[in-house]
């Protein structure tokens, strides 16, 4: 404990039952100061957090809710309990840290001054309930070392979280590597490290929850584009390209020739099984299963067609000047008891 006294926790959650409890008696009496941060929720949280000894704020319900309004105000709140805390870890509140991950990521950033926000390995709890489990735990296992982003899990310096006044509360999603964006800008870096960090619970079991979460990441591209991509990194126009070019360009293309062609155009349709094929190679040459390498490449180049509405979704909203409102993809949990 002694040597976690400049560590603080931020814990956002709404309505994650059970898997709010798991995430705070993994932490509770490591850090400095905690904090969980509620968005309306109805199933007990509150008083199972407070309960704990867990210092809470719930938010306005009269303004939107977003992941990134929540850290910001547990942030805010953390630093009026304790002006002494140098290092802050978000956490969702759908995740279990793991053991000893608080001290190596305390560790990494003490010795490398220059690094703003370090992160390690998110893992999915029960991969094998549902093959969209499985398909997070895949999509987390990205290379160590300096990287461009962080997700919702990681731990980052106070000072450079208040030079860039922290996360853009008005993003629905993709907040975490938008923040990122400008503390690059700033001359900071980030870093990804092989050490377990936390295990997620996605829940999902449902095509319809996948679709869902995939909406939300083109949603994200979108936005993240919009916002940076003038930039000189240009940050997500490739994604968005790319979700342009598969889920719209390609079909429409092969529709309006098929006729002219004499159904020869359907043949272009042929890039989206070989594209499947390379990522399926890559990822069977990273030891995956053949089975697991063929779900994720299948997976990716349907995903094409969700985020494709995410993308409509947010320009038709940007154009008609309409309130963006958070795209959920989890079900209700029964009540804490």
């Amino acid at each position: 404990m002694q040597s976690l006294q400049k560590v603080g926790l931020v814990i956002i959650g709404r309505n994650e039952g059970d898997r709010l409890r798991r995430c705070l008696l993994s932490v509770i009496e490591q850090a400095a100061s905690i904090v969980y941060v509620d968005s309306g929720s109805t199933d007990g949280s509150i008083e199972m957090a407070q309960s704990l000894g867990i210092e809470v704020v719930q938010l306005d319900l009269s303004i939107p809710f977003t992941a990134a309004r929540a850290r910001n105000a547990g942030f805010s709140c953390l630093l009026k309990m304790d002006r002494q805390i140098e290092l802050v870890q978000f956490v969702d509140g759908d995740c279990e840290v793991a053991e000893g991950w608080l001290e190596i990521a305390q560790r990494e950033l003490e010795t490398h001054p220059e690094v703003a926000v370090v992160c390690g390995r998110r893992r999915e709890r029960f991969p094998e309930k549902s093959i969209y489990n499985r398909l997070c735990d895949i999509e987390w296992d990205t290379p160590i070392g300096e990287t461009l982003a962080c997700g919702g899990d990681s731990m980052i310096q106070v000072a450079a979280f208040q030079q860039v006044k922290g996360f853009n509360p008005t993003l629905i999603a993709g907040e975490e590597p938008e923040l990122c964006v400008r503390l690059r800008q700033q001359g900071w870096k980030i870093l990804r490290i092989d050490a377990a960090m936390t295990l997620h619970d996605a829940a999902m079991n449902k095509f319809s929850q996948w679709w869902k979460r995939s909406s939300r990441a083109g949603h994200a591209y979108a936005e993240g584009s919009w916002l940076h991509g003038s930039c000189l990194e240009r940050h997500w126009v490739k994604e968005s390209t790319s979700i342009w070019f598969w889920g719209l360009i390609l079909p429409l293309l092969t529709l309006v020739t098929i006729w002219l062609s004499q159904g020869w155009s359907l043949l272009i349709l042929l890039g989206y099984p070989l594209t499947a094929y390379k990522i399926y190679r890559y990822l069977r040459i990273r030891n995956y299963s053949s089975k697991n390498a063929a779900f994720y490449a299948i997976f990716c180049m349907i995903s094409k067609f969700p985020q494709l509405q995410g993308q409509l979704q947010f320009h038709a909203n940007k154009i008609l000047g309409r309130k963006i409102n958070i795209i959920e993809y989890k079900t209700s949990v029964a009540p804490i008891k």
